[in-house]
């Protein structure tokens, strides 16, 4: 009877047909009709003196092949969802493909004129393709939730949740779940589990032996097999970072939906490759801190200078800031911050703002497996190196001086040299991405050289061309990304070369987010000038601040915030601050009784030094809250006792609670107290290091600030910081493994190495890795880790 039943269940799924919403076009009009007249007056608001020709031929081809494939409902939900933002006054920005279409520029939804540009419209939308566009919306991060939450209003939970994605077994994940079925001691599995990194692959005998375990017994012996079978293999489903799909009728009719963890989530059962197999719409509700901490910026900016600057208003192309950049001046910055991108920046020298959407590109694992990198920087500096095969390719070309970096090029020069519609460019764009996962790219092979050859080009060009295709394979950047994130990179050098202040402020207003942390991004903004002044309960509000100087009119200084102290609540500071409102407090005492504080909240204040305008020092407020006690039910009867004679902390214990309280110190940097030490172990400064020549052998110390490893490379790069400034080391696959302790767990890391010198950059090349943390003491000072 099942064989009966199983034999009715005719069911496929090409019977599943996607139906968009319909109650964004208004009574009358049809969705098309309604699209050219948002795109007619978006077009008027771009170009308020007269759309020029070619971006009205432009908008006449989109939405031309938009009606033919019907996709007028997806362009008008994305609309709709960016006008909610606007009109709430959230921040946003269309990136990706999108930006390679005139009608997503009209309707608001990108900020990148594509017709500036030149990008290719078929990365958006190709015919050949025939599946809906997919256009990516960044939201601030902090505001996001907004976002999703009106969309489920307006459609409800029936007809609208987040895709999907799978999560697999890392080896650390595959260790503690096969550690706990063979019955393995709890602590034995953790100690296993930490041991391991996501480049080890799996479990070696050197770990175990490490965690304890006999790699000889039978269980070592199970644990490996299991374990190394269990990677990849899917661990649980988990939600999309924010691919919406939104249907028509009920969306379960379509797919299997579930309550996501969070709580108002609901997700269905299919991840993005699912989706896009059988053509169903997906809308991308992105979070970036970034904008959330350019928005808090302009607002700083424009109270405190009284102007009425904006994104869209922040002057282009100011040398100044393309100075800053050339010297690598980054940190916080978007895109351009880490340590790969600051070792580029002195190399490529960007100029100008495409100068920027390169550099934003180039350090990928795309340009560098292809090798592209070295062959464009060094017609950069060498403009008569630049050739080109053929007029076409150099009109392709020119921009890149001869050297395809973007996903567009490539779909280019296979329609105008080799012969490929471009639907079927679109088909090797799709295939560049996945030919390492699947071997997809094969098929383009013969087509490509062929044509190439077809039309005059040489066997070599095409060889050469078909590499760089490969090194797509590993993560090519498509221009029109490059060039929307290329506007955030440049919007937030400005503010940080013009208000250094304001934009530090915003940045430490907007944690968790970027490359740095707090401590980073306060060094730096010390180090620009700003002056930055401490947590301070008579004056701090929860999130940082800036004071005003009213007798310069320059720089305002920069407050720190309660938000930055660690354990304090958001509930409790507001206590704190309504209580001052009302009237400054006199006392500790004063504050303490009419704050309403706890044991915990005065612990959590006192260890940031925050009532040091009312005690004098951390041991006084200490003693002082230790005595503050709710008042009695029969009135004050409080007796005034004698203040002990405590001494002030030393530096080094006012660091280390530093450290632990807020997370960094407006004292002296830690090594600074320990450089006599440091330098008779001939230790040297950062700024010494940078002196020295290249291939000389140094010895140099500094808390680890990051560890990061690309999954392209077969190096990590560690950034240590004195209280000069920042050391970059790079180590090797054989100094990590022989130096593995000390590589992974040190906070203050001492490095012997060559120092190692291209143009304007410096690294030093590790050669022994030494873990100093024991002379920190108790000072915590964790890093930011990579992959």
């Amino acid at each position: 009877e099942t064989c009966v039943i199983a034999a009715r269940c005719t069911f496929s799924l090409d019977e599943l047909r996607y139906e968009y919403p319909e109650e964004l076009v208004p009574a009358g009009l049809t969705p098309a009709a309604h699209l050219r007249a948002l795109t007619a007056a978006g077009a008027i608001r771009r170009w308020p003196d007269g759309v020029p020709d070619g971006a009205r031929e432009q908008i006449e081809r989109e939405l031309a092949l938009i009606a033919e494939l019907q996709y007028e409902p997806y362009f008008l939900t994305v609309h709709d969802i960016v006008n909610f933002a606007r009109s709430r006054g959230i921040l946003c920005q269309g990136r990706g493909s999108a930006a390679n279409s005139v009608i997503c520029f009209c309707l608001g939804i990108t900020e990148l004129d594509p017709a500036k540009s030149s990008l290719l419209f078929e990365r958006f939308i190709s015919k050949e393709r025939a599946e809906p566009p997919d256009i990516d919306v960044d939201f601030e991060h902090e505001r996001r939730e907004e976002v999703i939450q009106y969309i489920y209003k307006k459609y409800s939970r029936e007809r609208a949740a987040l895709a999907a994605t799978l999560i697999t077994y890392h080896p650390r994940s595959a260790v503690r779940d096969v550690g706990k079925a063979l019955g393995l001691d709890a602590l034995q599995v953790g100690k296993l589990a930490k041991a391991l990194q996501w480049w080890d692959g799996g479990v070696d005998l050197n770990r175990l032996r490490e965690a304890g375990l006999d790699p000889d017994s039978a269980t070592a012996k199970w644990l490996l097999a299991l374990v190394a079978e269990l990677i990849g293999f899917p661990r649980h489903l988990s939600q999309h970072v924010g691919g919406f799909v939104i249907s028509r009728g009920p969306l379960a009719e379509l797919v299997p939906i579930e309550n996501a963890a969070m709580p108002e989530r609901t997700v269905i059962q299919w991840d993005k490759d699912d989706l896009d197999a059988v053509g169903l719409l997906k809308v991308d509700v992105l979070a970036l801190g970034m904008l959330t901490a350019l928005k808090k910026a302009l607002e700083l900016v424009n109270s405190i200078r009284a102007s009425a600057l904006t994104l869209a208003t922040i002057p282009a192309e100011d040398q100044g800031v393309y100075a800053m950049l050339q010297r690598a001046d980054t940190i916080g910055l978007f895109q351009v911050e880490s340590r790969a991108q600051m070792a580029m920046l002195p190399r490529l020298k960007p100029k100008t703002y495409y100068d920027l959407v390169i550099q934003v590109a180039i350090v990928r694992p795309g340009p560098i497996q292809g090798d592209m990198v070295h062959p464009y920087l060094a017609r950069r500096r060498d403009p008569s190196l630049v050739d080109y095969p053929g007029p076409a390719i150099e009109k392709i070309l020119e921009r890149t001086l001869g050297v395809p970096i973007f996903q567009e090029q490539v779909m280019q020069i296979a329609i105008d040299a080799a012969g490929f519609t471009p639907g079927e460019a679109d088909q090797l764009r799709r295939a560049m991405g996945a030919w390492k996962r699947t071997g997809s790219l094969g098929p383009f092979q013969h087509k490509l050289k062929e044509g190439l050859r077809r039309n005059g080009y040489s066997e070599e060009f095409a060889n050469q061309l078909y590499r760089q295709i490969e090194g797509f394979g590993e993560y090519g950047f498509p221009e029109s990304h490059s060039a929307s994130f290329a506007l955030l990179a440049y919007a937030s050098a400005w503010l940080k070369y013009h208000e250094p202040a304001a934009f530090t402020c915003a940045l430490l207003n907007s944690q968790p987010m970027g490359f740095y942390a707090p401590a980073q991004l306060v060094g730096d903004a010390r180090r620009h000038g700003v002056e930055v002044r401490p947590v301070d309960v008579m004056v701090s509000d929860w999130n940082c601040t800036l004071e005003p100087d009213l007798e310069t009119k320059q720089q305002p200084a920069l407050r720190l915030g309660l938000c930055l102290i660690k354990g304090l609540s958001e509930q409790t500071a507001h206590r704190v601050l309504a209580a001052r409102a009302d009237q400054p407090f006199t006392s500790a005492e004063d504050l303490g009784r009419r704050a309403a504080l706890a044991r915990r909240d005065w612990r959590c204040l006192v260890d940031a030094d925050a009532v040091k305008s009312l005690s004098g020092h951390r041991h006084r407020s200490a003693w002082q809250a230790l005595g503050v006690e709710p008042p009695l039910a029969l009135g004050d009867a409080s007796v005034p006792e004698a203040e002990p004679l405590l001494a002030a902390p030393t530096e080094g214990r006012d660091i280390v609670a530093d450290y632990a309280s807020v997370g960094l110190t407006l004292n002296r940097h830690p090594l600074a107290l320990l450089r006599k030490r440091l330098a008779r172990q001939r230790i040297k400064t950062a700024t010494a290091v940078c002196a020295e020549p290249n291939g000389r052998l140094v010895h140099v110390a500094g808390l680890v600030t990051h560890r990061q490893r690309p999954g392209s490379a077969e190096v990590t790069f560690v950034t240590l910081e004195d209280e000069t400034g920042h050391i970059n080391i790079i180590v090797r696959p054989g100094i990590a493994e022989r130096n593995r302790r000390a590589f992974l767990d040190s906070r203050l890391m001492g490095v012997t190495g060559i120092v190692q010198r291209e143009e304007d950059v410096l690294h030093v090349v590790a050669g022994k890795l030494t873990d100093h943390s024991a002379l920190l003491g108790e000072l915590v000072q964790r890093s930011r880790d990579f992959r």
